[in-house]
């Protein structure tokens, strides 16, 4: 029974998938044919011709089959639509910013073409738009009164866009919410998470957002090492050891650098690391720093502590060598010049 049912669905995927590339690909004729005969009509039919008078609505004069006429509003305002939104489509898949302007200009498009359409449509029936227009100004007056909170958040959405608060592909930060911007619309923004999760908020509520795409965030790594061992042997390891995480981890662009001691904590000395990097990558360049320094660790014989009870004889560290003292000294100034401006934490501004 369910490879019965299986075969079916997939064969209503093939299905459906078949009739939209036919139902494409007979728009598409439909348009090239409308194309041509709107731009070679002069050539192909007589003036007075009623079937060229009815397709070619720019000449009022004379009779014409509405029908027909209907036929070619419908490819017109709907054909130049699509073209227009297609190109400015185009335009805007190459560029990292600009996108959300495209969109909104493409969602104005289409709603002016059904608008401008309708209007064609009922001026074919002898209806008077001229009134039409005129009331719909009186309406939407009134619609505009009690839709207040919709008109606030087409205008937040224009402001977004043209003072460029963030873009469709920054990840921002709204209400505890971290994702990234998927679409930009007239009303509402789209917010899509790294679970898949999309969040829709309305662009006036788009308040206190944080853009974490407008410059590099930072990858903080906490270590501890015990209290036995000695400080100034550490950093003199970490002098040659971070070149060499550098290397390990491509999406570092700054760093890593050393902080110096950022806690005194009951069983650990912790000694921070940082470096810059995009948003996007933010985690897993932490996750990576966590790794490459736990190996850099083990291999120089240096304790990550946890908490335990002692109950043997204490372990007997290094002593630290006057080489590695003096290269501590420079190490820490060095570190201390290159992150210079690099706050890795709000309570620990620098």
């Amino acid at each position: 029974m369910d490879k019965i049912k299986q075969s079916f669905m997939n064969y209503f995927k093939n299905f459906k998938f078949s009739l939209n590339f036919v139902l494409k690909c007979f728009g598409y004729l439909i348009l090239i044919a409308y194309a041509i005969i709107m731009a070679f009509g002069t050539l192909m039919f007589n003036p007075m011709n009623m079937f060229w008078r009815s397709m070619n609505f720019f000449v009022n004069t004379g009779e014409f089959n509405v029908f027909i006429r209907l036929i070619s509003y419908f490819i017109f305002f709907l054909g130049a639509s699509w073209v227009l939104r297609k190109v400015l489509s185009l335009l805007a898949a190459p560029l990292k910013k600009g996108k959300a302007i495209v969109e909104i200009l493409c969602s104005l498009i289409k709603y002016a073409a059904v608008i401008v359409l309708l209007f064609f449509v009922l001026r074919s029936f002898g209806v008077d738009t001229t009134a039409i227009l005129a009331g719909v100004g009186i309406l939407g007056l009134i619609v505009g009164l009690g839709a207040q909170p919709l008109i606030a958040d087409i205008i937040a959405g224009l402001f977004i866009v043209f003072e460029g608060v963030f873009e469709v592909g920054d990840i921002i930060v709204y209400n505890g919410f971290r994702g990234t911007v998927k679409e930009i619309g007239i009303r509402t923004t789209q917010i899509v998470d790294a679970g898949g999760n999309v969040k829709v908020v309305n662009n006036s509520k788009l308040e206190e957002i944080v853009n974490m795409t407008n410059q590099l965030s930072l990858a903080i790594c906490d270590i501890g090492i015990e209290y036995g061992e000695s400080l100034e042997r550490v950093e003199a390891i970490m002098k040659e050891e971070l070149p060499k995480i550098k290397a390990a981890i491509p999406d570092i662009i700054e760093g890593p650098f050393y902080k110096g001691v950022a806690e005194l904590a009951d069983s650990a000395v912790v000694i921070r690391f940082v470096a810059n990097c995009e948003e996007g990558t933010r985690y897993q360049v932490e996750r990576d720093m966590n790794r490459m320094f736990k190996l850099a660790f083990d291999k120089n014989n240096i304790n990550i502590p946890f908490p335990q009870v002692v109950v043997n004889q204490p372990t007997e560290f290094e002593d630290v060598t006057k080489k590695q003292q003096s290269d501590a000294k420079v190490f820490v100034t060095e570190q201390k010049q290159l992150s210079k401006g690099i706050a890795d934490s709000d309570a620990n501004n620098i």
